[in-house]
């Protein structure tokens, strides 16, 4: 949490100015039961009505001032605490875009959510209580003691004995809190991550009638965390009715001895009230602390959890390599490469040689789990291989920094992923000055041209969120002409076809093969039909390489890839 505080220093004048301000309207209502001790034992003792006139004019001047600090204290602690939040946001957002998949992976992506959402939140209303509160409440008891002394030494014992034993309750209550509260959020983590996994999948779990067992699980994960912030709040409801206690038994006492010390002379009237008024200060001001301790409480444990993502080190840095690539000339080498993926005790790649000469195109096929997208993975780096050499152009892709390694990349993942705004901003991803020729270049290309004009509006057809308002196929000829823009050296197309008929997705592998920038295709794909006319097949079984070669020498010598065609064509018959 210390290591956060970086980012109040910018706000150094307003931290400074709002306890400033808190202080001095503290200042003001520390005075008001003097002057109310003086109106008692002077205005109303003497019936002098210009004194209660001047004292009661006096009060109204104390009030004005003191809202004005106050309202200024408030604007200058709000600066403080939305600055400090915004900037710190923006620094874990920026921190998390770093993030390689396994760092996303380890860390969880509702973990990640709440820390950007709920935790900064808490961090961000701490701050502000604590610029406005933290500092005014314990100088207001203190101060209210010392006062409370100046007025009357024999009765102000009954402060020397309350202040302590409040100070006891507060901090006991609140060292109990302290670790509850990480549970608490640890718990909302949990939540966090079964809503998101519902409203994700809703589509699927209607699919197979799993609503029933989806409310379960969430209110499991609800009901668990519902206790344990229950049991928090037990602990923290016990603050008010415990000082409310002993701060009432100090009035009951205070008075009783006061009434007696009236009554032989050595107190007045007006030395009981202004007493009693501090005392009841104490006790505003000492349920103002502790809810912000409260507040603090959880910030510190939210602050803590945000700094460890911020020191959660980015897996992927850039390296100096001298390992040499087996074709320097080569578009993409795999040298003896393998796989593990971070908590899994099996390789998911293992062995893995490959060598793809510049403008070639590849298709990886292989059963469901083999490993056909963790092999392209490997290649932009979103994982790194844990054996073995993967080299782009004849250089480690190691030694390259990552955004000049994906410059030269261009990527169709296997989930068509829209945002929302238009087709002419989601097209812009892929080069951000592209001229509108070549957007409808790219979508001609793409085969999603057509249905692109047919809209009102073309490029500038509005997408909603996740392209909910184009069907999948649309949806995958988007993505791919949002790759095809950026005129990258290397293409990546992870199984981007298979919401397409058999007829456009000839044409688009027609398309491909008469890009005027020749990239090198990578083509993943469950069908023989959409590699068959590759340059080089790459067959993987469990990980294992199962065969390497065209599509017709592997149907003579590898009998995984000849089980897959002859399945397809059994049932459909060669494809285009």
């Amino acid at each position: 949490m210390k290591k956060l505080f970086k980012y109040l220093k910018p706000y150094t004048k307003e931290s400074i100015i709002s306890p400033l301000f808190k202080l001095l309207e503290a200042v003001f209502d520390l005075l008001v039961p003097l002057v109310v001790k003086q109106i008692i034992d002077v205005g109303i003792a003497n019936a002098d009505k210009p004194y209660l006139f001047g004292m009661c004019a006096l009060l109204i001047v104390f009030a004005l001032v003191g809202l004005s600090c106050s309202l200024i204290a408030q604007y200058f602690a709000a600066k403080a605490a939305v600055g400090f939040s915004t900037d710190l946001r923006r620094d874990l957002f920026a921190h998390i875009q770093k993030f390689s998949y396994t760092d996303t992976d380890t860390v969880g992506t509702s973990t990640l959510i709440t820390r950007m959402t709920s935790d900064i939140n808490q961090v961000q209303s701490a701050i502000n209580l604590t610029l406005r509160l933290l500092l005014r409440s314990p100088i207001i008891v203190l101060g209210a003691m010392i006062l409370a002394f100046s007025v009357n030494v024999r009765g102000a014992w009954v402060f020397a004995v309350v202040i302590p034993l409040l100070s006891v309750i507060v901090f006991t209550i609140m060292l109990n809190n302290i670790p509850l509260y990480k549970k608490v959020q640890h718990n909302l983590d949990r939540v966090t991550s079964v809503t998101r996994e519902n409203l994700t999948g809703v589509r699927v779990i209607r699919a197979f009638r799993k609503e029933a067992e989806e409310i379960d699980r969430f209110n499991s994960a609800n009901e668990e965390h519902n206790r344990v912030q229950n049991f928090v709040g037990k602990i923290s409801a016990l603050m008010n009715p415990l000082t409310l206690l002993v701060v009432n038994g100090g009035i009951i006492v205070l008075l009783l001895s006061g009434a007696n010390l009236v009554q032989i002379g050595e107190m007045t009237q007006g030395d009981v009230v202004a007493m009693t008024n501090y005392m009841a200060q104490i006790l505003v001001e000492l349920v103002k602390f502790a809810n912000t301790i409260f507040t603090v409480n959880k910030a510190l444990a939210c602050g803590n959890r945000i700094q460890t993502v911020l020191e959660t080190p980015v897996g992927q840095q850039t390296v100096t390599s001298t390992v040499q690539a087996p074709d320097p000339c080569a578009a993409v080498c795999f040298s003896n490469v393998s796989l593990t993926y971070q908590g899994n005790a099996t390789e998911t790649l293992e062995g893995i040689n490959l060598t793809v000469p510049r403008g070639a195109t590849v298709g990886i096929i292989g059963s469901t789990g083999s490993g056909k997208t963790s092999l392209i993975n490997l290649i932009p780096r979103f994982y790194d291989a844990t054996q073995g050499t993967v080299f782009v152009n004849g250089r480690d892709v190691r030694s390259y920094s990552i955004d000049g390694l994906r410059e030269k990349i261009a990527i169709v993942p296997q989930k068509a992923v829209l945002f929302s705004g238009t087709v002419r901003s989601n097209l812009l991803w892929g080069k951000a000055d592209a001229t509108d020729e070549e957007l409808w270049s790219a979508l001609e290309a793409a085969q999603a041209k057509e249905f692109v004009l047919q809209k009102p509006k073309g490029l500038d057809e509005t997408v909603e969120q996740n392209g909910r308002n184009f069907s999948g196929g649309q949806k995958q000829r988007l993505t791919v002409a949002r790759a095809l823009v950026r005129q990258a050296e290397i293409l990546i197309l992870d199984d981007s076809s298979s919401a397409l008929d058999y007829a456009t997705d000839a044409a688009l592998r027609t398309a491909l093969k008469q890009l005027p920038n020749s990239p090198t295709v990578f083509l993943i794909s469950q069908r023989t039909s959409s590699i068959r006319h590759a340059d080089l097949i790459l067959v993987l079984e469990d990980g294992h390489p199962a065969g390497i070669g065209t599509h017709e020498s592997l149907l003579q010598s590898c009998e995984v890839y000849r089980e897959i065609h002859e399945s397809q064509y059994k049932k459909g018959g060669e494809s285009a």
